[in-house]
């Protein structure tokens, strides 16, 4: 019999062969191996895990089906909540949040939510299941602005409350982050991504590409022009930071922004593509979150010898465990407690390499953290050709500079309330654009949160 307190091991790609390609990692649970996963589930009276979902699936009750071999049925509960379970199962930072309540981990290992949560979507993608929309319309219209995990959730569940929805999306892809952040190798972009559009398509929400709001229209025109009683703004947080240290102008130095969309969004690692992207010989990769995984593997993939600099140790690492595992099998070398001061330049202009300080752990700062405090005199240079900056980003000022009675604090992030509505009456907004750069999980809740909040508005202006 096999051993409960385990979960069952998940398939992937040897780290040697995923590291020449951009082929998913995780190739996910056959159904023997999801039904055995499934039996490890206690099915607990008050399931702790449902309060660590951000979107509060019935975990207990998906899985119960699973275990069934129910998959249709597990497949109509999670979508009762979540609107993208193929990429939530996927991305989602699971061993937080919902795992990291699991009973069965306390003396064990949780159960693997996530990758059951993955089986379920990925079945029923392959057997044709979609969510159904069996509402009445109650003609109202609703914008949704950006197509991200919080504008595509927050569409979802207004058109199942019988809204008229259009989702107005800047790029030419829909998905968002999902498309020009989140790497192949991760998250799979036809596979997946469409298709979880495609399901949201499927509950009756328009969708429009190529319009960016604030220059190809504004909130206010929507508003009073096109016929729109409310706006959820979803639009993400895509302005890099940067160090403001010498040499980040040179040619070879990008934001992990441009880098990832590059490559992911425009397909640049493939051949026959004309979109340009450096294949740098040896590449720095500055920070230590989930992104910077994203760009250093995505560098190694594309021929790199790769270098993580954080100025923090391991136990600080931001990202997720997986990724950093992931990361270092694929031979990611991480530089920890360092942090460069400078970017040296060659006489053409472009990157010949980085002056780092080696850097020693403090007292706890804000976050809790101890605070990275350098070591005098620690400086040494190492040679590269690239240096790619993964240190967070914040949302572009274009919707709020352009939108009246819209307002922002200091780090540019939209001031809205737990519910999502902001300062403009009927304009409601969530995810990376009110709390700056976020994980997928917590957009998708901020946009349920926000739906029904809208739906609430409706209610009380009837």
């Amino acid at each position: 019999m096999a051993d409960m307190m385990v979960r069952v091991p998940i398939s992937e790609q040897d780290p040697k062969v995923r590291a020449t390609n951009f082929e998913e990692v995780c190739l996910g649970y056959t159904e023997e191996e999801a039904v055995a996963e499934a039996t490890r589930c206690l099915n607990c009276k008050k399931p702790m895990c449902v309060g660590g979902c951000p979107v509060s699936i019935n975990i207990p009750a998906f899985i119960q089906e699973v275990k069934e071999r129910n998959f249709e049925k597990a497949y109509e509960i999670i979508s009762e909540s979540s609107a993208l379970p193929a990429v939530c199962g996927r991305v989602c930072p699971q061993e937080s949040q919902c795992e990291g309540k699991c009973i069965r981990g306390i003396k064990g290992e949780a159960v693997a939510i996530g990758k059951l949560e993955r089986f379920v979507a990925d079945w029923a993608r392959e057997n044709g299941i979609k969510p159904k929309n069996t509402s009445t319309p109650n003609g109202h219209k609703v914008a949704v602005i950006g197509s991200g995990p919080s504008g595509l959730t927050a569409a979802g569940d207004l058109a199942k409350a019988g809204y008229d929805v259009t989702v107005f999306e800047a790029l030419h892809e829909m998905g968002g982050v999902l498309v020009y952040g989140i790497p192949e190798f991760r998250l799979p972009k036809e596979k997946v991504v469409k298709a979880e559009v495609e399901n949201v398509k499927a509950l009756g929400v328009k969708f429009e590409k190529n319009v960016i709001i604030g220059r190809s229209i504004t909130i206010d025109e929507l508003m009073e022009k096109e016929g729109f009683e409310a706006v959820f703004i979803g639009s993400g947080a895509g302005l890099p930071m940067f160090m403001h240290i010498p040499g980040e102008q040179a040619n070879g130095v990008f934001s992990a922004n441009e880098y990832l969309t590059r490559n992911n969004l425009m397909k640049a690692f493939k051949e026959g593509y004309d979109t340009p992207i450096a294949r740098g010989k040896k590449v720095v990769v500055v920070g230590g979150g989930n992104v910077a995984m994203d760009a250093a593997r995505t560098a190694l993939r594309l021929g790199a010898e790769v270098h993580v600099v954080y100025r923090r140790s391991e136990a600080e690492l931001p990202a997720r465990a997986e990724e950093v595992h992931h990361a270092k099998e694929e031979g990611v070398i991480f530089d920890l407690l360092q942090n460069p001061v400078e970017i040296l330049v060659n006489e053409e202009g472009s990157v010949r390499g980085c002056k780092i300080i080696k850097m020693e752990l403090g007292e706890p700062d804000a976050s809790g953290r101890r605070r990275p405090v350098e070591i005098p005199g620690s400086e040494y240079e190492i040679d590269c050709d690239t240096v790619i900056m993964s240190l967070g980003t914040s949302p572009n000022p274009l919707i709020s500079s352009t939108t009246v009675g819209l307002e922002t604090n200091k780090k540019g992030c939209l001031i809205a309330t737990e519910q999502g509505a902001t300062t403009k009456d009927a304009v409601y907004a969530g995810g990376d654009a009110v709390t700056g750069a976020a994980t997928v999980i917590l957009a998708m809740g901020a946009g349920k949160t926000a739906a029904a909040a809208i739906d609430e508005y409706f209610k009380n202006k009837n």
